[in-house]
């Protein structure tokens, strides 16, 4: 079994690792750290784990376990790593932002798994991507590995109101959040930087993606709009992603126009392509709180430890 802790227990992706990691056949959840809800049933914050678990959050932590997921937010678990002596045998699956951009003093893997599924595989320390990031990296990475990407990236993705953590804002709040949409961050979302990364590698000067995010009035879910110029044909196109995702448990190409109820309480990705005159428009979605946070982490704890990369990851979707 693989004994697993997790810090920053209380939050959205904390609660979705819990539904998970209970029932996945070789995983045992040894502790959930919470420094405010210290002792208190996991079942109090996360509701819906009422009568399927009696684990309590633990205000304390230790590293005799050999996995610890990292929950706490961007911002902290680059602080929790520098001041914890972590055992090299203890693997680390960070959830934040912290560690995903490369080069800056860390030998943290990016681990996008239809990216990079062999590095994850030998890796010690994961980076986890962003739900935004996710979305629109599985859109255009089979034209990237083409060398196709050679014009303006154009994206347009909605989120769910999940995406902002569980903290209320003064944007996340039901009276404002309801009926209601809005632009956020046009052009300068903090996802870029990993996108570009993942999309251009090292490359000085690239194409410019054009990212427009929006605020969602539903909980769950991403659905980012995609395109770019392509002179190929939409059957050469779709020959091109099917042959890029065929070893992918988690994406599926679609000829009919997707929804967002197709992946919510899933890990998948569902992608649409259609050609428009000289563009190529790519409709990805996900649900921004498995495959864009705890399913994907469990789905690279499942690839580090060698075990099936769907095993506790066989969700069923919510059609209504």
């Amino acid at each position: 079994m693989i004994k697993v802790g997790i810090i920053g227990g209380a939050g959205y992706t904390a609660g979705e690792l819990l539904r998970l990691l209970l029932y996945h056949s070789q995983a045992e959840i040894v502790y959930v750290q919470s420094t405010s809800n210290g002792g208190q049933l996991v079942s109090h914050v996360h509701h819906d784990l009422l009568g399927e678990t009696e684990i309590k959050f633990s205000a304390e932590y230790h590293f005799n376990v050999d996995v610890v997921f990292l929950c706490s937010g961007h911002g902290k678990s680059r602080s929790f790593v520098e001041s914890n002596s972590i055992p090299d045998s203890v693997k680390i699956i960070d959830l934040s932002a912290d560690y995903r951009i490369e080069g800056l003093g860390n030998d943290f893997v990016y681990s996008l798994p239809e990216f990079n599924r062999k590095a994850i595989s030998s890796s010690k320390h994961i980076a986890n991507p962003g739900c935004f990031a996710t979305a629109i990296e599985l859109a255009f990475l089979p034209l990237a590995d083409k060398k196709l990407l050679t014009d303006e990236l154009h994206v347009t993705a909605i989120t769910g109101s999940t995406g902002a953590g569980q903290a209320p804002t003064e944007t996340s709040h039901f009276s404002w959040k309801n009926n209601n949409v809005s632009v956020y961050k046009a052009f300068e979302h903090q996802h870029l930087a990993e996108i570009e990364q993942t999309l251009f590698g090292t490359k000085a000067i690239h194409p410019a993606i054009n990212f427009i995010p929006v605020r969602g009035n539903f909980s769950r879910g991403i659905m980012a709009v995609c395109y770019t110029k392509s002179d190929l044909h939409i059957a050469s196109l779709k020959e091109i992603y099917s042959r890029y995702y065929q070893d992918a448990p988690f994406v599926f190409i679609t000829d009919d126009n997707p929804d967002v109820k197709q992946v919510v309480n899933t890990n998948k990705c569902v992608l649409h392509l259609e050609k428009h005159g000289d563009k190529v428009m790519i409709i990805s979605v996900i649900d921004n709180l498995l495959k864009g946070a705890s399913g994907q982490a469990v789905q690279n704890m499942n690839l580090i430890f060698g075990i099936p990369e769907k095993e506790g990851l066989m969700l069923k979707p919510v059609a209504f």
